[in-house]
C-alpha cells in the first residue's frame, strides 16, 4: 500500500510540474528544495501557490489535467472546485457514470457540463446526482445517453431552474410526459435539442414547450416521428424569440408551408429546415 500510495503521488507531482511549466512560459517550474520564487514570493510546497495563479495555471490544461491536479492537495482540490465552471467529460470513453458520482458532489459551481458519449455510460443516478448539486447549471449536454429513463429528466427539472441550454439528442428512452414536465420548471431555456428523441417529442410536449418556454430561441427536431402540424402551431404562438427550428425527418407535418406563415416574427437571419430543405 505504502508504493502504491508513493507511484501515485509521484505521478501526481509529475503533473503539478507540467502545470507549473504551462504557468510559466514552458520552463522549469524549478520546484525543489529551495521552492519557486515568484516576484518575491517563494512556493516551497504544492499548497502555497496563491489561488489565482492556480485557476489561471489549470485554464492551461485539459479536463483530464485538471482533474488530476485537484488531486494534489486539499488547498488545490478547495481552489478548483469553487473556481471551475466548465468541465467536459466526453474523453472518458469508461467508467463515466462513477466518475461523474465522484466529481459532481465536489465541483458544486458548474455552469457548463458536456457528458456527450460514444456508447452508453451515464445511468440515473449520476444525473441525480448532478442535480443534487449543481444548481448554477446553465449548459448541458446529455446527448446519446441510452441508459437515462423519465427520472433523469425528473431531477433537471428541480435541480436546475437556471438552465437555458440542453442538449438530449438521441435520448430515446424520454417520454413526453416527463419532457412536458421539464418545461414546467426549467422555463428558461432558449436552446433546446430534441433531436432523435422518437418517444419524447410529441404534440403534446410541444404544446407544453409552447405553454412554459417563451424564451425558446432554437429548438431540434430532427427525425421526431410523433411531432404533427398541432405541436409546432403551439411553438409559432408560444414562442415569439424562436429563430432557429429543425424540423428535418418530421413525417407527420403535412402542412409545412401554412405553417411557416405563422411564423410571422421569422426574419431572414431565421430559419426552418423541413425535409432537409431551407424554408426560411
Amino acid at each position: 500500500m505504502v508504493g502504491e500510495a508513493k507511484v501515485r503521488r509521484e505521478g501526481l507531482d509529475l503533473y503539478s510540474e507540467r502545470l507549473m511549466m504551462l504557468a510559466f512560459g514552458g520552463g522549469k517550474s524549478g520546484l525543489g528544495e529551495g521552492g519557486v520564487k515568484i516576484v518575491g514570493l517563494v512556493i516551497t510546497e504544492w499548497k502555497d501557490i496563491p489561488m489565482e495563479l492556480l485557476l489561471r495555471i489549470v485554464s492551461l490544461v485539459d479536463d483530464r489535467t485538471m482533474i488530476m491536479a485537484s488531486g494534489v492537495c486539499s488547498g488545490w482540490r478547495d481552489a478548483i472546485c469553487s473556481g471551475l465552471t466548465h468541465l467536459c467529460l466526453s474523453w472518458c470513453k469508461n467508467n463515466m457514470n462513477n466518475l461523474v458520482l465522484s466529481l459532481a458532489p465536489k465541483f458544486t459551481k458548474l455552469q457548463t457540463l458536456v457528458l456527450r458519449q460514444d456508447k452508453p455510460q451515464l445511468e440515473d443516478n449520476a444525473v441525480e446526482t448532478i442535480a443534487s448539486h449543481c444548481h448554477d447549471l446553465q449548459d448541458l449536454d446529455l446527448s446519446k445517453s441510452f441508459k437515462l429513463s423519465d427520472l433523469s429528466l425528473y431531477a433537471l427539472a428541480h435541480g436546475f431552474p437556471n438552465l437555458t441550454k440542453l442538449n438530449i439528442s438521441g435520448c430515446t428512452a424520454f417520454s413526453d410526459v416527463s419532457l412536458e414536465y421539464l418545461t414546467e420548471f426549467c422555463r428558461k431555456l432558449k436552446i433546446l435539442n430534441l433531436c432523435g428523441c422518437v418517444k419524447g417529442a410529441t404534440d403534446r410536449a410541444l404544446q407544453a414547450i409552447g405553454r412554459n418556454c417563451s424564451q425558446l430561441q432554437s429548438l431540434n427536431l430532427g427525425w421526431c416521428e410523433n411531432v404533427g402540424d398541432v405541436g409546432v402551431r403551439s411553438l409559432a404562438y408560444g414562442c415569439p424569440d424562436l429563430r432557429t427550428l429543425d424540423l428535418c425527418g418530421c413525417v407527420c407535418i403535412t402542412g409545412i408551408f401554412k405553417i411557416g406563415g405563422e411564423f410571422y416574427h421569422f426574419t431572414r437571419s431565421s430559419y426552418i429546415i423541413a425535409s432537409s430543405k431551407w424554408i426560411f
